[in-house]
C-alpha cells in the first residue's frame, strides 16, 4: 500500500490557464543496455523508495534548489546546509564555482548513504531542481570530481550511466513534477509507470474523501510491463472516481508526451482500481 497525500504532485500541478488536471505521461527507451525514462507527474519523495531499492551503498546529490529554504537575500541555501537543518548527515564535497551555470550541477555535492535519501526528501519541503546519482560507499574526491565533469559534459539526451561503470541510477526531477531517470535496471521503468498510476488514483481518493491522505495499492508488475510491452510512450487521464472504484483512460502516443498535447479524443486501455478489493484490472476502453 502506498500513501499518497492531497499536496502531491498530480494534486498540485495543472495545465493551462484552465487549470486542467495534469495527465499521468510515461516514456521509455532503451539504448545500450540502459532504460531511460520521462515521466509525470511526480515530485522526488514519492519516487525515493524506488530509487534506494535500486542504487548502491551511496547517493551523491549533485543539484538541489528550493524555495523551502532561503537565504537573507532570498536565494536558495546551500546544499549542505538544508541537510543540516533537516538532520541528515552526509559528506560535503566542494566542486568550487566552476560548474556555476551548468545545468544539473551544484557547487557542492552530498554524499549520503543510500537509506537516508528518504530523511532528506521527507515531504516537509520541496525541492524544483534535484539531480542526484548512486555512487560506491567509499568514493574518493577524485571519483566525484571525475563524476562531475561527465555530468557536465554529457548531453540530456545521451546516455550518462554508459560513462559512469559503478553507477545503476541517475534521477532528475524538475518543479516537482517532471521526472527523468536513466537506470541499468529493466524493472525500474515499470515501477515506476506502476508509482503513476497509484499516485494518480491516491490523490483521486484524497480529493474526494476531502481526507489529507489515501492509502492505495500498486499495481502487480504485469501491468505496467504489459504496457510497455504494448508501447513506449503513453499519457493517461482520470476517468470515474467513486469510493470503489477508479478508472484511468490510456492512450498510446507516437512519441513522448509535451506540456500542452491534448488527451487523445480516444483512449486505447483503461486502467481500473477496485478499492475495496484492492485489486487492478486493465482492459479496452469502451
Amino acid at each position: 500500500m502506498i500513501e499518497v497525500g492531497q499536496q502531491g504532485a498530480f494534486s498540485v500541478n495543472s495545465v493551462g490557464v484552465e487549470r486542467r488536471p495534469f495527465p499521468l505521461s510515461f516514456s521509455v527507451r532503451e539504448a545500450e543496455g540502459l532504460w531511460r525514462v520521462r515521466a509525470g507527474a511526480a515530485q522526488a519523495g514519492e519516487l525515493v523508495d524506488l530509487l534506494v531499492a535500486m542504487a548502491n551503498d551511496a547517493v551523491a546529490v549533485v543539484s538541489l534548489e528550493t524555495n523551502s529554504y532561503l537565504d537573507e537575500d532570498w536565494h536558495s541555501l546551500r546544499p549542505s546546509l538544508i541537510a543540516a537543518e533537516l538532520g541528515v548527515p552526509c559528506t560535503v564535497h566542494s566542486l568550487g564555482s566552476w560548474p556555476s551555470g551548468t545545468n544539473g550541477l551544484a557547487e557542492e555535492f552530498l554524499v549520503m548513504d543510500r537509506d537516508l535519501l528518504p530523511r532528506l526528501l521527507d515531504g516537509t519541503w520541496s525541492p524544483y531542481e534535484l539531480t542526484l546519482v548512486d555512487v560506491p560507499a567509499d568514493v574518493t574526491a577524485e571519483q566525484l570530481d571525475e563524476l562531475a565533469l561527465v555530468l557536465g559534459t554529457t548531453g540530456i539526451d545521451e546516455p550518462l550511466l554508459s560513462r559512469l561503470g559503478d553507477s545503476r541510477v541517475w534521477f532528475s526531477g524538475h518543479d516537482d513534477c517532471y521526472v527523468m531517470l536513466e537506470t541499468r535496471d529493466p524493472a525500474l521503468p515499470a515501477a515506476v509507470l506502476a508509482r503513476l498510476l497509484t499516485l494518480l488514483a491516491g490523490s483521486a481518493l484524497a480529493e474526494l474523501a476531502e481526507e489529507p491522505f489515501s492509502r492505495v495499492p500498486e499495481p502487480g508488475p504485469w501491468l505496467p510491463e504489459q504496457l510497455i510491452a504494448t508501447a513506449p510512450h503513453w499519457i493517461g487521464a482520470l476517468g470515474n472516481v467513486t469510493e470503489d472504484l477508479v478508472t484511468i483512460g490510456l492512450a498510446a502516443l507516437e512519441d513522448l508526451w509535451r506540456l500542452g498535447v491534448p488527451f487523445p479524443q480516444q483512449a486505447d486501455l483503461t486502467a481500473t482500481l477496485d478499492v475495496r478489493h484492492g485489486t487492478w484490472r486493465i482492459t479496452p476502453a469502451e
